[in-house]
Formats: structure tokens, C-alpha cells, sequence
């Protein structure tokens, strides 16, 4: 038999889901590190420092999620195997 046919249907759709949720929040944080762009947009320190803020209590709360879970995550050219 394959070993694709030992995988579970939930580790299936988690490692799915995962990577692709993973790899679009990236992109997606890469964007708004393009709004640094002084040439183009206007912004206080302060401005900086509330998106910053927002990103890591995101990011903090997920690991908080997972951590009660016991499960763990990575990044940059983030896949997850089934």
C-alpha cells in the first residue's frame, strides 16, 4: 500500500490547510512591509509600532492555541507534510 493511504483524513486536511493558510499569512505580512515605503506612503513611528503590535499578539495567540493543543509550527517556505 501507499503511504498516502496510511494518513489520517484530518492530518490530511490540517496539512492542506496549513500550509496554504501559512504561506498566504507571509505573503499577506510581506505586503504590509511594503507600506514602508516612504517614496509612497506617509507614516508615523507610532503607526509602526500599532502594527507591529497587532501582528505579534496575532501571531501570540495562535502559539497560545497551539501550545494548549501541543502541537507546534515553523515559517519561510513553510510546508506541511501529510
Amino acid at each position: 500500500l501507499l503511504y498516502m493511504e496510511y494518513i489520517s483524513e484530518k492530518r490530511r486536511k490540517f496539512a492542506e490547510l496549513g500550509t496554504n493558510r501559512v504561506n498566504k499569512a507571509i505573503n499577506d505580512i510581506r505586503l504590509v512591509g511594503n507600506l514602508s515605503n516612504k517614496a509612497n506612503y506617509e507614516y508615523t513611528d507610532e503607526d509602526v509600532r500599532k502594527i507591529m503590535k497587532a501582528l505579534r499578539d496575532a501571531v501570540t495567540e495562535a502559539e497560545t492555541r497551539f501550545k494548549k493543543s501541543q502541537g507546534k509550527s515553523s515559517d519561510n517556505g513553510f510546508r506541511i507534510n501529510p
